[in-house]
């Protein structure tokens, strides 16, 4: 006999995503988030709001034996969910470890624990091929904004993604802090001040415009916008704490720092090639 649920409500795009992944799709009876990375067959399930008193009732009409949300956001609907006898899962993933326990625990709850097992496994070891070849060389700075206004920089989730991929966030002075107010950049001095060398823009909900941004009042003696590494990796891809992140997300930014690399090393060499080398070479042909 079955025990495990097969009537699931996923409230974080990155629970709905790895069931997706362990081939679990179809125990998926509505979700929350965009369906923009999901298999087109899911495409028509119900989207579920966790809006007010509507979104309870909306959640019970699909009869769900399994509810999964994430964080402060989710914790008071799932408290009202198991007042009603429905079984709930709230993660609180907030790290790479965290979100890849996240994998393996709903891979257990749905009876494919070595499929998840196998899943993190192979993430896992990704992230430290990327991990090794990042300590090989010097790290840019990046600023990295997931809203422009107020400009928003980035928390300790992604913060972690930027160190993994060889990076620096110029703002891992403020990560720390899960509301996003307080990482509100008052003074836009202040980034012209930490200097990036890479300007990335994931704004959630649009496209990052990096013309407008190269713009902004004493910016354009910032390392950045004189080099032109204006980036932008779509919110999707790197903001949650899921699946999606750990490698689109992770390879987007390990990207971003290996071609910077890249065309820094390039102009170190052409800035350093003695202007008679041609002569010289000529020369000690002719000897």
């Amino acid at each position: 006999m079955n025990t495990h649920p097969s009537r699931i409500v996923c409230l974080n795009a990155e629970t709905t995503e790895t069931l997706c992944l362990l081939g679990e799709g179809r125990r998926i009876v509505g979700y929350s988030g965009h369906a923009a990375r999901l298999p087109a067959a899911e495409h028509c399930k119900p989207r579920v709001s966790i809006n007010g008193i509507r979104s309870i009732e909306r959640i019970m009409a699909l009869d769900p034996d399994l509810v999964l949300g994430f964080g402060d956001t989710h914790a008071s609907v799932l408290g009202l969910l198991a007042q009603r006898g429905i079984a709930v899962h709230l993660f609180n993933h907030r790290c790479v470890p965290g979100t890849l326990d996240m994998i393996r625990t709903v891979g257990s709850l749905v009876g494919r624990e070595l499929a998840a097992s196998d899943l993190a496994s192979r993430i896992e070891w990704r992230i430290e091929a990327i991990r090794a070849r990042a300590e090989q060389d010097r790290r840019p700075r990046i600023y990295l904004e997931e809203w422009d206004e107020p400009s928003i920089t980035a928390s300790s989730w992604v913060s972690e993604l930027i160190q993994i991929a060889g990076g620096i966030n110029c703002f891992a002075d403020v990560a720390h802090h899960r509301q996003r107010e307080r990482r509100i950049v008052e003074d836009l001095d202040e980034v012209v001040r930490r200097m990036p060398d890479i300007v990335i823009g994931s704004w959630i909900g649009r496209t990052f415009q990096p013309d407008r941004v190269a713009q902004r009042d004493g910016w354009r003696h910032v390392p950045a916008v004189v080099n032109g590494e204006l980036h932008e990796i779509p919110s999707a891809r790197l903001l949650h704490p899921g699946p999606a992140a750990l490698t689109e997300g992770l390879a987007d930014l390990h990207r971003i720092v290996e071609n910077w690399r890249e065309r820094r090393t390039r102009v170190f060499r052409t800035a350093f090639v003695p202007s008679d080398a041609p002569h010289r070479e000529r020369v000690e042909r002719v000897a």
